[in-house]
């Protein structure tokens, strides 16, 4: 049985201590800065206890489930605390980054880190939206970098445990330019759509195609300003690609060029189709 800590219950840390709790017979505590995060996680019982010093000095696991810039600090300042063998891992959004400043932080210490990526979560955050089921099915991204398999391993099996469909490892590199293509665009692309003056006049002339374009504009201004600028070289490069692929529709539209819209919207349809 592990020693597990979880650093942050928002979301994503109180559902993986939920989903701890419901999967495994691991010990789970926690901490987070918001008091009421903890006495509610405490109440609902999704941890046995709340996460003091000792705990993290004696932890076999320790998830970050905090912001980049946190996850890098909370190693930074328990640098010399963590045991012998201890496994860190992050749930961080960008990957190159985070992991280069912890692996810099090792040195010679002994605890090892294994970055990794949940692909699940909902519009709204903090720790009264966290479920067991949240990961149900869902990818659970890792990379490695310089951590022994036994640790990826064991990080693999508890991600299982969770309730992960697919466990994908990689790299830190293409983590990021796919994440930007997957999320980071989709989260741009609603917040521009619903910049639109016809915004406020939706309701009643709305239906699925709205919902579906909009929905991730009901985001985190902190997390995800401070995600894109982590990632502002991959993000940039595909929103480089967005706008020259708007820019060949709208100018089909335009001309009113029938044909070569048509081709347009063929092709689109056709990559959707070939790749889902």
């Amino acid at each position: 049985m592990f020693e597990i800590v979880i650093v942050g219950l928002g979301l994503i840390g109180g559902s993986v201590s939920k989903a701890l709790k419901t999967g495994t017979r691991h010990k789970v505590r926690g901490m987070d800065t918001d008091e009421s995060a903890v006495l509610d996680a405490l109440s609902c019982g999704a941890i046995d206890d709340r996460a003091s010093l000792f705990d993290i000095k004696n932890a076999d696991i320790i998830y970050l489930c905090t912001y980049p810039d946190a996850a890098v600090e909370f190693v930074r300042e328990h640098v010399g605390d963590l045991k012998n063998g201890c496994i860190v891992t992050d749930t961080c959004g960008v990957k190159q980054s985070v992991c280069s400043r912890i692996e810099a932080l090792r040195k010679d210490e002994t605890f090892l880190f294994v970055g990794a990526h949940p692909m699940a979560g909902k519009e709204k955050s903090g720790f009264s939206e966290s479920t067991a089921s949240l990961f149900s099915g869902a990818s659970y991204i890792i990379t490695p970098g310089a951590a022994p398999q036994a640790a990826v391993d064991t990080v693999s099996e508890l991600a299982r445990s969770m309730g992960f469909g697919r466990i994908i490892l990689t790299t830190p590199e293409k983590h990021d330019r796919l994440i930007a293509f997957t999320s980071q665009v989709p989260h741009v692309l609603a917040c521009a759509y619903v910049m639109s003056p016809s915004c406020a006049e939706h309701q009643g002339f709305s239906a699925g195609s709205y919902r579906d374009v909009s929905r991730v504009a009901d985001i985190n201004g902190e997390l995800w300003s401070g995600l894109f600028l982590e990632n502002r070289d991959e993000l940039v490069s595909e929103l480089d690609c967005l706008m020259r692929n708007i820019g060949r529709l709208r100018e089909a539209v335009f001309k009113e060029d029938k044909s070569k819209l048509k081709s347009l919207l063929q092709e689109a349809g056709d990559r959707k189709r070939i790749y889902v």
